[in-house]
């Protein structure tokens, strides 16, 4: 039978009324149980014990010292790039420069005081002496350096402290012990005209990477009969590689050669070579100093050394700076007047202007 609408209501009501009459629930929780304050204690106390543990087992890094970087040294020769290029020995380019020996040998200041090489040959070439034309008193490689100092202080005191600060490595014994190839300190000082040192070496490196000579620099029969278009893809100019062509057709031809740069007089060397293409005034008088390691030489157009000059007889330089002119420290008469009176080591005294174009001589005195 079907219930009625009445009883239906009846039995909602009163389960209506159970449900109110129960006592409420706890309401319940999604996240982890809350710990006891002794559980926190003693987690805490695990996970200590845990960390001091691992602290221990794990290696320690000691803290590194900070090292201070030395300051770069002002190089050896404070002259051009180029002038460094010449006088740099026979090797391969990315070879480091050796440590040469001394040799002692009889030496002059008005001559080519450089052991030579052949560039076609290696063979070494030197200057033949007479001993019986020789004076007893003739300075050697070993000691022509010290001479030349003596000479400088005597002339002018002022010279002193440059000295004594500054080692003039070039002329030393070592320094006249570098077995030096001509052609190749010519072909390096027209590589490095006009650019950076870093861009005449890779330059250089790149010439001699076009030959097939071991990793030595070419012989001048090989670049001579190279073509202008394979020189140029070392990075030389037009201009340039027909400069280094046509100076290696001079050594091939006989017209220049080693045994000639050391016997002609300085008059003759300067003559031969400002005869070839590429080579001025300048360029001749750095490769008779620093290459032939001629001892009297003096480049009256270079403006280090006129710089130099001007420091070393007290005056500001730092105000002549912006005179503008290229005699602007310095009158071309003054320096030859002054240098003349350092003959027969002007190269010397050469490099030491050039140290004093950094150096403040009055400050030393």
């Amino acid at each position: 039978m079907a219930s009625s609408p009445v009883a239906f209501t009846a039995v909602s009501a009163a389960s209506d009324r159970a449900i109110a009459s129960r006592p409420p629930s706890a309401p319940s929780t999604k996240g982890r149980k809350r710990k006891t304050p002794s559980a926190v204690s003693e987690q805490e106390a695990t996970n200590g014990t845990l960390e001091a543990e691992t602290k221990a087992a794990s290696p320690t890094t000691p803290k590194r010292r900070r090292v201070q970087k030395p300051v770069n040294p002002v190089p050896a020769t404070p002259a051009p790039t180029n002038a460094q290029l010449m006088s740099e020995p026979v090797t391969a380019h990315e070879t480091p420069k050796p440590k040469v020996t001394a040799v002692r040998r009889l030496a002059d200041p008005n001559a080519t005081n450089a052991t030579l090489l052949s560039p076609e040959t290696s063979r070494i070439v030197t200057r033949a002496v007479s001993p019986s034309k020789t004076p007893a008193d003739q300075p050697t490689t070993t000691n022509i350096l010290e001479e030349a100092c003596k000479h400088l202080i005597n002339v002018d005191e002022r010279m002193k402290p440059l000295i004594e600060k500054h080692h003039c490595s070039i002329f030393s014994a070592e320094g006249l012990s570098e077995k030096i190839d001509p052609f190749e300190s010519l072909c390096s000082g027209i590589i490095s005209q006009q650019v950076s040192g870093a861009a005449a070496k890779a330059i250089k490196q790149r010439f001699i990477d076009l030959f097939d000579n071991g990793g030595k620099f070419p012989h001048p029969s090989q670049v001579a009969t190279c073509t202008i278009e394979r020189l140029r893809t070392a990075g030389f100019s037009q201009r340039k590689a027909e400069y280094v062509k046509g100076l290696a057709e001079k050594f091939t031809s006989g017209e220049l050669s080693a045994q000639l740069l050391v016997d002609a007089p300085y008059e003759v060397v300067v003559e031969k070579l400002t005869a070839v293409r590429g080579l001025g005034i300048w360029s001749v008088e750095m490769f008779a100093c620093f290459a032939l390691k001629r001892m009297d030489v003096f480049s009256l157009g270079d403006l280090g050394v006129q710089r130099g000059m001007a420091a070393f007889v007290g005056r500001d330089v730092a105000k002549l700076k912006n005179k503008g002119g290229k005699w602007k420290y310095m009158s071309e008469n003054e320096m030859r007047e002054i240098s003349a009176r350092f003959a027969p080591y002007r190269s010397v005294f050469m490099w030491y202007m050039w140290k004093a174009a950094e150096t403040n001589v009055v400050a030393l005195e």
